[in-house]
This record gives structure tokens, C-alpha cells and sequence, in this order.
């Protein structure tokens, strides 16, 4: 069947240019325009095949040579996670296979906990399973699978910490094998927490519950929009015995959304915030609203992070997807890494279809 491009599939617009322009020249000329018009009419096609993406909250996980993408999903429907998976970050496809228009790695009701308000998953893998933690009913859950494609399901559907709300969890896995869960709690407002995690039972160990810090800096409550303190979004890198732990700051609807970073010499801080916060910001990337996201290794040995921004200049919703490369450099004289990105190094990822 021949694909259509603005009603006219492409020997439409091979018949109706081809006589306008051909009329008064040569056959070679004849046949060389003859191809011009149908490569034009391809890369415009391609082009319309083509669309951004709107994961909010995104992750990325690097597995056997590929990138495989889930966030928030945009539009109001939010009942579970879908993904898209690319070698090169800037074009995506539905995993090979899929037959519906999303592939879903977990869905609501499917052997796992939560009703409404699936957002900010994280992919990792351990003890020869792939897990996924995310938030469903403000409340942190992990489900678990023996594929990166799912589906994600729980044993038990019930979230990790039920004695109250917390949201955003990030687990990291120390090098002595210790796992701790990253999240938010709520108190008049967004403040990150952290607890030492059992991977095997999927609770926290509610003895160890820190919360990181409070709202200090001018940077995370800028006036262009008033809010209680929010801090949420969190990701935590360790380079040479350093805790780098890297979080968003306003409400997401605030312009200036935007993430920077604490360090300290253990997983439970406490944490010194770098001046050198926020190392993305719009004044950096150029976009509104970009922040919570999750940093990751490419294929290619380079630091990225992805995140998302909003919509446009005058509407946060749906947020569109961003991925920006990452430079880290060691100050010799503290000790301690810098980050630093570029709106040069953005990457717009673009959905194409098979």
C-alpha cells in the first residue's frame, strides 16, 4: 500500500510536479529531476513519521548495546509505564514484537500495587532479575521481572513503606552490596530522604531513615512561581568514595525547575550543596521547566542525564523528553568532581515508527 504524504501518496507528486517542471528539458534532466522530486517527497515523510516524545520523570537503562526509555506518561494517562528502545539516543522504536501502539512493562491491576498516579520509575538490575521502583497512590513500590521488557509484577502488591506517603524512590547499590532507597517524604513540602534498603524483602529498614536536608539555597525557590519547599527527583553517582547526590528543585511548573547537587562521604550525608548548583537549568539547556530525570554511562563511555522540560514557553503539559550530555572534571585542589552540561549537547529523541 502506497504511504500518503498530505493526501498525495508519492506517485501523486511524481504526476503532478514532474510535467510542470520537465516540460522544456531533456531526458537526463528529465530523469534526474524525476528522482529529486521523489527523494524530497521521502525525507519529507520520514519526517512526518517522526515525534518527540513526552516521558515526564525519565530513565534510561543501558542493557546488551541498548537504551531502553520509560518515564511518566504524558496526556493523562499515567495507569502504568511503557518503553521505547534506540542504540543511538536520538531515534526510538516500540521493542520488536509489539503488536499494540505502546509496549507496557507494567500495567495497573496486573499483579502489582496501585490505582492512580504512576510516576517516576527507575530500571536496575540485581540478584539475576530487572527491577522497576516507581510511585502509584503516593506511595513507592518495586515490582520485579526476568525481562527489561517486563511485564513488572509483584509477589505481594503492596507498596515498600506504607506507614506514610513518599514518592520519587531511587535505590542505590553501594559497593559492599548495600542497597538504600532515595525518595521523597512529605512535611509542607518535598524533602529527600534515604533509609538502607533490603532488595530481598523490598522495604526499607525504617531504623535508618534520614531525612537529607532542608531547603537552603536561593537557587531552589525562585519567585517565578510560590511553593511550599519541594526538593524531589533524586539520583546518586559515587566517584572515587564520594556520594554525589543529585536532585530537582521548585514545583515543575516553575520556569526554573532545575537540578544541582550535594555531596558527602556516606549515603546518609551529611551533605554539602555545591555552589556550582544548578547544572541544569534553562539558562543552561534553554528550555523551561528541566529537571527529574536520571543520569546514565552511554555506549559511547559518555555521562548523560535525562530529563524533561515543559511543553513550551506558556504551557508546562505534556513535558517533553530531553537527554544532554554530561561533563565531569576533578578539582584537584577539593577533591571533589564538577559537573557541568551545554545547550549544545541537548538531544531531542524522536519516536519513529517501524
Amino acid at each position: 500500500m502506497l504511504r500518503r504524504y498530505r493526501g498525495r501518496n508519492l506517485i501523486d507528486l511524481h504526476r503532478f510536479y514532474y510535467p510542470v517542471l520537465t516540460s522544456n528539458l531533456s531526458y537526463n534532466m528529465r530523469s534526474i529531476i524525476s528522482c529529486l522530486i521523489l527523494f524530497i517527497a521521502s525525507v519529507q515523510l520520514a519526517a512526518q513519521e517522526r515525534r518527540e516524545i513526552f516521558f515526564a520523570d525519565p530513565t534510561i537503562y543501558v542493557n546488551e548495546g541498548k537504551y531502553y526509555l520509560t518515564g511518566t506518561k504524558g496526556g493523562g494517562d499515567s495507569l502504568g509505564f511503557s518503553i521505547l528502545e534506540s542504540t543511538d539516543l536520538k531515534t526510538w522504536t516500540l521493542p520488536a514484537g509489539t503488536r499494540d501502539s505502546t509496549h507496557m512493562i507494567l500495567k495497573k491491576g496486573n499483579q502489582n500495587y496501585g490505582s492512580v498516579g504512576f510516576w517516576a520509575p527507575q530500571i536496575f538490575r540485581g540478584q539475576g532479575l530487572y527491577y522497576l521502583t516507581y510511585t502509584a497512590n503516593e506511595q513507592t513500590v518495586l515490582a520485579q521481572s526476568r525481562s527489561v521488557l517486563g511485564p513488572y509484577t509483584q509477589k505481594q502488591a503492596a507498596p515498600i513503606d506504607g506507614s506514610e506517603k513518599n514518592i520519587d524512590s531511587y535505590i542505590f547499590k553501594d559497593d559492599d552490596g548495600k542497597h538504600y532507597l532515595y525518595h521523597v517524604r512529605f512535611d509542607k513540602g518535598n524533602y529527600l530522604w534515604v533509609a538502607e534498603f533490603d532488595l530481598k524483602k523490598g522495604k526499607i529498614k525504617p531504623e535508618t531513615l534520614k531525612k537529607c536536608f532542608n531547603q537552603t539555597e536561593p537557587w531552589e525557590a525562585t519567585p517565578a512561581y510560590k511553593s511550599a519547599p519541594i526538593m524531589e527527583g533524586p539520583t546518586v553517582l559515587k566517584l572515587k568514595d564520594k556520594y554525589y547526590l543529585f536532585y530537582s528543585a521548585n514545583h515543575f511548573e516553575n520556569i526554573d525547575y532545575s537540578v544541582g547537587y550535594a555531596v558527602s562521604d556516606s549515603p546518609y550525608g551529611p551533605w554539602v550543596k555545591q555552589k556550582d548548583s544548578p547544572i541544569i537549568h534553562r539558562s543552561v539547556v534553554g528550555e523551561n521547566g528541566a529537571g527529574h530525570g536520571d543520569f546514565f554511562e552511554g555506549l559511547d563511555g559518555q555521562l548523560y542525564y535525562v530529563y524533561h522540560v515543559h511543553f513550551d514557553k506558556d504551557q508546562v503539559s505534556p513535558r517533553r523528553t530531553r537527554i544532554v550530555a554530561v561533563t565531569k572534571q576533578l578539582d584537584t585542589e577539593t577533591g571533589l568532581y564538577k559537573f557541568t552540561s551545554s545547550g549544545n549537547g541537548v538531544i531531542v529523541p524522536e519516536l519513529t515508527q517501524k
